[in-house]
């Protein structure tokens, strides 16, 4: 009776819902790509001869798979022909070091390369040199290194797609922290996981109907994510090979773009951009950001030019992407405090702030995100103690710092890492980010502590001016002197062409500190 009955209330995973889009979206354009567009149809046979492909040389449910390759549509492909067989993914980031693909490969003892052999030929084979577990090298395309493994998928027929009889606690995925602190450390996501944030997506977040939604970061990382809800809601996925503002600008017009997702920076880079004011971006209806804060002065300034468009998501790779969302109606212009918010709690999880003994503290104080609930990972690739860590008390704890206020909007004020101990007092970067950022003539910003002799660590701020734009550093010492006080004002000011970013655009805060020690 109880085996008859096994699969009774089993809910449905990711690879059965990207099963269920592309056979909504059949008879439609699902993905455009430079010259390619591809409907869900022809999306489903690829995945489906690709999925067999792999299954001849024994690659299928638990296999260890990682993807090297820039923005193309066999990226898709792959990615859903791996997931549909239940196998566990990473992504090698394209512009990664060989020293990062290098760790990861190692780490998450990787099996299986798939790679782009326009790009990658020669790291493949580097990886393949000197990672003992790495036994197939699989190229989306001829190669000297390897196996075609797009030849061997065309030698067979389509077949109903059919997703692999996962559970809840198989890990499908193995994302790679950024590294701030030591090595980056193994995400392991459950299909328990994948699941809850599409489901958190559908239900929370703010589509267009039929979305044509622009991808211009990777669609390895964080752009596949967006695959499976816009075909869900019936629209297309459109991909850049890479992020240039210009194009991006360009794009939108001419695709009547009304969806798309970017970081921070490629938001100013935009709004920095001369095409900006000539291109007609009327079509945009949502413009999803988050991975990193967001200067309030240049969210009033993307409101002003764009309209009511952005929707801000907060997550981390530790519970992916959406712990906390700020609607599009919830943007008010003119409250710099609002705009700081990164929004109020999905009613999916239990999040609450919590001292560093697990009591919630009272309305308006600080505490720690931390997060219950099906979205948070199953704990570090083989790293007990960190994910005890991470995890103690039965929360997972994000280590960003926030402030609640009466409506339950949360404000992180920093990472509990960024801090700044400087002559005894705790300051936290992002309140001094956002005095500087309000100034007319900075683009950009980022604060960092550096040895002091006097005060232990001092407080430096590190600006990109705008174009034609010119502002002296005591000007914004005294700036945030006035909005913060003294002990919150930098020690000194250095003007930078630009800052450093991760490969994914977020501000790289471990190479600036490590520029000044």
């Amino acid at each position: 009776m109880i085996e008859e009955y096994a699969d009774l209330h089993r809910p449905v995973f990711t690879p059965d819902l990207l099963i269920t889009a592309l056979d909504r979206s059949a008879d439609r354009p699902a993905l455009n790509l430079g010259d390619v567009v591809l409907t869900g149809a022809e999306m489903r046979g690829a995945i489906s001869r690709f999925q067999q492909a792999l299954a001849s040389v024994g690659i299928g449910q638990g296999s260890s798979v990682a993807m090297l390759s820039k923005n193309r549509p066999e990226v898709l492909i792959s990615m859903g022909a791996t997931m549909v067989a239940g196998c566990r993914n990473s992504a090698l980031n394209p512009m990664g070091s060989l020293a990062d693909h290098l760790y990861i490969t190692s780490d998450a003892e990787i099996e299986t390369l798939i790679f782009d052999p326009d790009h990658f030929e020669e790291r493949a084979a580097e990886l393949q040199a000197q990672i003992p577990t790495l036994k197939n090298l699989f190229s989306l395309g001829p190669s000297s290194v390897g196996t075609d493994i797009l030849a061997l998928a065309e030698q067979f027929t389509e077949q109903r797609l059919v997703a692999a009889p996962v559970s809840a606690e198989d890990t499908s995925s193995m994302v790679y922290t950024g590294g701030t602190t030591g090595k980056p450390k193994g995400v392991m996501g459950s299909f328990r996981s994948g699941a809850a944030l599409t489901q958190i997506q559908m239900a929370e977040w703010q589509w267009p109907d039929q979305p044509r939604f622009l991808i211009c970061t990777p669609l390895s990382h964080a752009g596949a994510a967006f695959f499976v809800p816009t075909l869900l809601r019936g629209g297309c996925l459109y991909v850049l090979p890479y992020f240039e503002p210009g194009l991006v600008l360009e794009t939108i017009e001419k695709h009547r773009i009304n969806a798309t997702m970017l970081v921070p920076t490629m938001i100013y880079l935009l709004l920095d951009h001369p095409d900006f004011d000539t291109r007609d971006l009327s079509s945009l209806e949502t413009l999803f950001y988050g991975a990193s804060a967001m200067s309030p002065a240049r969210l009033q300034e993307g409101i002003e030019r764009l309209g009511q468009v952005f929707f801000q998501f907060y997550g981390q790779s530790e519970c992916g992407m959406t712990i906390s969302v700020l609607r599009k109606e919830e943007h008010l212009a003119d409250d710099p405090e609002r705009l700081a918010s990164c929004g109020r709690p999905v009613p999916w999880l239990d999040v609450r702030l919590l001292d560093d003994d697990l009591r919630e503290v009272p309305q308006g104080e600080l505490g720690e995100i931390c997060v219950r609930g099906p979205l948070v990972m199953k704990g570090y690739w083989n790293k007990p103690d960190e994910t005890a860590d991470a995890l103690r008390g039965g929360w997972l704890h994000t280590g960003d710092v926030a402030r609640a206020d009466k409506h339950g909007f949360l404000t992180i004020v920093d990472r509990k890492k960024d801090m700044i101990v400087t002559g005894g007092f705790n300051v936290f970067p992002r309140e001094i980010e956002d005095a500087i950022s309000s100034h007319p003539a900075v683009a950009s910003v980022a604060v960092v502590g550096v040895p002091d002799q006097k005060w232990g660590e001092a407080v430096k701020a590190c600006v990109v001016l705008r174009d034609g734009r010119t502002v002296t550093a005591e000007e914004l010492i005294e700036q945030v002197r006035a909005a913060k006080g003294s002990v919150h004002a930098p020690k000194s000011v250095d003007f930078l062409d630009s800052l450093p970013l991760t490969p994914l655009g977020k501000l790289d805060k471990k190479t600036l500190r490590a520029s000044y020690r």
